[in-house]
């Protein structure tokens, strides 16, 4: 369904101002008022990183955790949010509805937020996690083969950042990632080489404004805009990643650095897949599994998952 002109006034609208973390975590939080999600069957559970004890949560697609086997396969999931905002509680029922969609175990993050957390400390909490699971030092017992990263704009920009962290520290490697519209360039000016950054940068609820403002308030430094775990695409070397499904969204401002991160990892020798979804915004992916975006993705992702 094409988007007509009184929702593009609708989201002109919407989209005016720019970015308050307490404002902006007050009406991400109210998602969190899900009187369904008791229904879910899940675990909570906590991985040290360092001294800090990194909470997740599991969710499980039908079986009580301690029925599941050895052939258990898993999606460690990362939130978005821009770094600031969001939660696993705000996350509660995409995980959940993820879990039953692709019959496998989900496991979602409860990374510290920036800006009282700046990078990298979010990321690390990430890697904490995902270190723990590729190594078996978490409650499920899960063959490293069947643990698929996955992460939803900011989300995937941390998933993108695990990855090459993983390479370069060697002390696992992923074998597949979803990255669904991710972040993962360091510039949202007019001096952007992305088209989408100009075209759908105004008039589509997140904006380039945003983005920026996002990204000043998760780096700790100036510096870090140039780091490749900050912002993956800028990465000299991507040899040796994941096989990788990257899902884009056609009003979105980060369509296009998504599209051109696919390109880089194709180039650089691993195995890429690309989908544009027609007619999108940033954030579907959070709107339910009813929703004909959604439920398009899962197909996409599922199709992906089966060739893993």
């Amino acid at each position: 369904m094409a988007i007509n002109k009184a929702m593009r006034k609708l989201l002109k609208v919407l989209s005016y101002g720019g970015v308050d973390v307490e404002s902006s975590r007050v009406i991400a939080n109210l998602k969190a008022l899900d009187p369904l999600k008791f229904l879910s069957k899940k675990i909570d559970y906590k991985i040290y990183n360092g001294d800090y004890e990194v909470p997740t949560r599991i969710y499980l697609p039908g079986e009580d955790i301690g029925n599941q086997d050895n052939h258990l396969k898993v999606l460690l999931f990362l939130h978005g949010g821009g770094w600031i905002t969001e939660s696993v509680d705000n996350y509660d029922r995409v995980c959940a509805l993820m879990a039953k969609a692709t019959e496998r175990a989900v496991v979602s993050v409860e990374y510290r937020l920036a800006p009282e957390f700046p990078f990298p400390t979010g990321l690390e909490d990430c890697y904490a996690v995902a270190k723990a699971l590729f190594t078996n030092r978490f409650i499920l017992n899960v063959d490293p083969e069947d643990i698929t990263l996955v992460g939803d704009s900011a989300g995937g920009n941390l998933t993108a950042a695990i990855s090459l962290m993983a390479k370069d520290r060697g002390e696992f490697l992923p074998k597949q990632q979803i990255l669904i519209y991710p972040a993962v360039n360091n510039d949202y000016t007019e001096t952007s080489p992305f088209e989408s950054v100009h075209d759908n940068g105004e008039d589509f609820l997140l904006t380039a404004l945003k983005i920026q403002q996002y990204q000043d308030l998760y780096k700790s430094k100036e510096e870090d805009l140039q780091n490749p775990y900050f912002a993956p695409i800028l990465a000299k070397d991507l040899s040796g990643q994941p096989k990788t499904l990257i899902i884009t969204a056609e009003y979105d401002p980060l369509r296009d650095e998504g599209e051109a991160y696919g390109k880089r990892l194709e180039e650089a020798g691993n195995m890429v897949e690309m989908h544009r979804v027609k007619d999108a915004l940033h954030g579907y992916f959070a709107l339910g599994i009813k929703h004909y975006h959604v439920q398009e993705s899962f197909e996409i992702i599922n199709h992906f998952l089966g060739e893993c």
